[in-house]
């Protein structure tokens, strides 16, 4: 049957116990259609202080639903393992859309990936003179952004523990989070720019007409 089904047997006959199922079960629960993901972005753009932090993150999670949902599902329209796997059983609902890439895992990792960005790269701005710069994030944000990054590795892992997805699934919706906040970030980034020159080119017209 493959690695693969290896690992899921494994994790089946050797990880799983009483105590962990519910606790998984439940974990896993939190990325269901994104919500608490794009709850989370909702929430950065809405306060002052992360407003930028949150247009990456939502611009991220954005991407990453189109590719996941629309286009990725679709075209590799692979079965879930609980339906491959002989002897697998899953410990939830049966899924209704196809297993590659895991959408919990990306979802995850875009809005995630685009908050741990952010606080090791700087939020992108843009200096007087026109330069590009990166303001720090404070050391409480940091702090937020490695936590962000263990839950987004956690549910990950757990989609492999309720048995719904493979290996490889996660790992593609883990890198396809990543891309897609990559981009986000350098989207935001570019954007400025465009507004920089817009706002330039506007006073310098305005200075123009009173002189």
């Amino acid at each position: 049957m493959g690695w693969e089904a290896d690992i899921l047997l494994y994790i089946q006959e050797h990880i799983r116990s009483d105590f962990f199922n519910p606790v998984m079960t439940v974990f896993t629960h939190t990325g269901d259609n994104g919500i608490f993901v794009m709850a989370l972005a909702a929430v950065l753009l809405i306060l002052p202080r992360t407003r930028k932090t949150g247009i990456i993150a939502a611009t991220s999670i954005a991407l990453e639903a189109l590719l996941t949902n629309v286009l990725i599902k679709n075209l590799v329209a692979r079965t879930r393992p609980y339906d491959a796997i002989e002897g697998l059983e899953n410990l939830i609902e049966k899924q209704k859309d196809f297993s590659f890439p895991s959408g919990h895992t990306g979802s995850a990792f875009a809005v995630m990936g685009a908050i741990f960005l952010v606080a090791v790269l700087g939020l992108p701005a843009i200096a007087k003179t026109g330069e590009f710069k990166r303001i720090k994030t404070s050391r409480t944000f940091k702090i937020w952004a490695v936590i962000a990054i263990v839950y987004a590795v956690i549910l990950g892992f757990s989609r492999l523990y309720v048995g719904v997805h493979y290996p490889t699934d996660v790992i593609g919706g883990l890198l396809l989070g990543v891309a897609t906040s990559f981009i986000a970030y350098f989207l935001f980034r570019a954007g400025l720019k465009i507004y920089f020159n817009k706002k330039a080119k506007k006073e310098a017209e305005s200075n123009t007409q009173d002189t």
